[in-house]
């Protein structure tokens, strides 16, 4: 029963003026308690003396007393009120960083439960008591704890934002509603909040799936360095492999070049050699017939020396040999460094070939589907029903001149078109005598005259009078093949800015525009040239690709 009248007595003991406990209460003639300095600048403040309370109007001024009963019960319920914060506060949390601490806590601060729009106060547990007890202050319109509680209140009109305008899209007061936006689209806080959470739902989701095609652009990235650094290994490990081979090919060459050369000079060596010891023996036997010939000379014995004479010739006679034609002319080394060097260019051929026989084998990897575009060619041309061949006719066809269509040239486009990555595919160009062909970009001349060159958009090669090769590059180049290729390969890189022609079946490679700049689309092009009377008949065939 005390604690009830305890809880129900509170309320007298607040100034309706300051909302807080007395400080000096007075009591007006009509009854109604209030602080002495509240009830005196209220006064003072008005023209008139009434009470704020009953609206009683005084004539003058009343003298005011300080109620000592009053102010006692105030002092008893501030103690009890300090007892009960104390207690309060001792099981309250302390405002951490980042928390909203009370205003009106002294000394520490504790955590703030709620925020009054009305006071602009945060209030913790203890210090929000009043406003959920007191009738006065359960009027105000309380929000879990915020801080910049000003930011909550219309700056033009001091009143709490309590609405959405949806037309200028800003939080707005009751006046404004009345004034400023008054014929605007406007709806509760709750309302508008619920539509924007929705909007806010709706571009969280869109954020995340950008974010997650970003994420797998990233791995995309990270995939295709990876699998460029295993390109890369392969490429150099196959590359240290074919470089080695040949470094040891030329040594080897080198070796035996020298062991080639050696050799002569040794047989030449030992032909010096045995002359000289043939030489030799015959002058040491002819130095002994001559000591002979010189005593036998000196000889007064004439039968000795007739007898000697015979027996001289008999057994040492005169060397016969006759060595004017004999001569060592030197060892002729003449071709041996080319036929050393033949031999060198015959193995890097061989290692040639299968580096070329691999790199055909990972372009045909790129191979892809292409069919003729019948809207593009020339209306001399013929094109198959599969759109895979395409030939010279005599006779002009009956065909809308469209814009994508070539009018001077008997030139045809793939339908196909390609603005990134790698692309290849085989074209038969067997019996013919000349043809074009290559890759164009899309907005090529197709009407006028142009020059078959990359600055105006071409990438091809060419033949010409059955045996005359070129590719048509800045400036052309005479390409001197050792076979005429009868399946020609084209390949793209549009990134590295690569087209690169092949002879399929002869496993070489043909020509390479290097360092291309491609900005738009590039077509497969074909053109099979004139007729020639039938002596360039055959068509060109675009052929399934076949790796070997």
């Amino acid at each position: 029963m005390a604690a009830a009248n305890y809880l129900s007595s509170e309320d007298q003991f607040l100034c309706s003026i300051c909302l807080d406990v007395f400080t000096d209460p007075v009591t007006t003639s009509c009854g109604h308690n209030f602080c002495k300095t509240c009830i005196n600048t209220h006064w003072n403040n008005n023209d008139h003396y009434l009470c704020p309370m009953c609206k009683k109007v005084f004539n003058t001024k009343p003298e005011l007393h300080v109620n000592t009963f009053i102010s006692e019960m105030v002092v008893q319920f501030s103690q009890s009120a300090q007892q009960k914060a104390s207690s309060s506060r001792s099981e309250q949390q302390v405002s951490e960083p980042g928390e909203v601490p009370c205003d009106v806590c002294t000394g520490t601060k504790l955590k703030a439960l709620k925020s009054c729009l009305v006071c602009l106060v945060s209030y913790c547990e203890t210090h929000l008591e009043p406003h959920l007890t007191v009738s006065g202050l359960k009027r105000h319109q309380l929000i879990n704890a915020v801080e910049n509680l000003e930011g909550r209140m219309c700056t033009k009109h001091d009143k709490p934002l309590e609405l959405f305008c949806k037309t200028d899209q800003m939080c707005v007061c009751m006046l404004c509603t009345v004034l400023d936006h008054k014929m605007h689209d406007v709806v509760p806080l709750k309302e508008g909040y619920e539509e924007k959470k929705a909007e806010l739902w709706e571009t969280e989701s869109e954020l995340q799936q950008i974010i997650q095609k970003r994420q797998r652009k990233i791995q995309e990235f990270k995939h295709s360095v990876h699998l460029s650094e295993k390109d890369a290994d392969r490429e150099i490990s196959e590359g240290v492999q074919v470089f080695t081979a040949l470094k040891e090919s030329v040594e080897r060459g080198q070796a035996n070049f020298i062991e080639t050369i050696k050799e002569k000079q040794t047989t030449t060596e030992k032909q010096v050699e045995d002359f000289i010891k043939e030489l030799e023996q015959e002058i040491s036997e002819l130095k002994k017939r001559s000591t002979e010939v010189e005593q036998l000379s000196r000889s007064e014995d004439h039968l000795h020396l007739l007898q000697s004479v015979q027996s001289l010739n008999t057994h040492h006679p005169t060397p016969t040999k006759d060595w004017t034609e004999v001569s060592v002319r030197p060892s002729s080394y003449e071709g041996t460094v080319v036929r050393a060097v033949a031999q060198l260019e015959e193995t890097l051929s061989g290692e040639m070939k299968k580096l070329l026989e691999a790199e055909l084998k990972r372009v045909q990897q790129y191979a892809v589907d292409v069919t003729l575009d019948p809207d593009t060619a020339n209306p001399y041309l013929i094109l198959s029903c599969g759109g895979k061949q395409v030939k010279h006719g005599k006779v002009k066809n009956n065909l809308p001149d469209n814009p994508e269509r070539f009018s001077r040239y008997n030139i045809v486009l793939a339908k196909q078109s390609f603005s990134s990555g790698r692309f290849y595919f085989d074209v038969q160009v067997k019996g013919k005598t000349a043809w074009d062909l290559g890759v164009v970009r899309e907005s090529i001349d197709r009407k006028g005259v142009v020059a078959l060159r990359p600055k105006y958009g071409f990438w091809t090669i060419c033949l010409r009078n059955g045996n005359e090769y070129e590719a048509l590059d800045n400036p052309s180049v005479r390409l001197s093949l050792k076979s005429p290729p009868q399946k020609v390969g084209v390949f793209v890189d549009y990134e590295e800015g690569l087209v690169s022609f092949y002879d399929v079946d002869a496993v070489a490679l043909i020509y390479s525009f290097t360092g291309c700049s491609f900005t738009e689309k590039l077509f497969p092009f074909f053109s099979p040239c004139s007729n020639n009377d039938g002596k360039n008949s055959a068509p060109l065939i675009i052929c399934p690709v076949r790796v070997k």
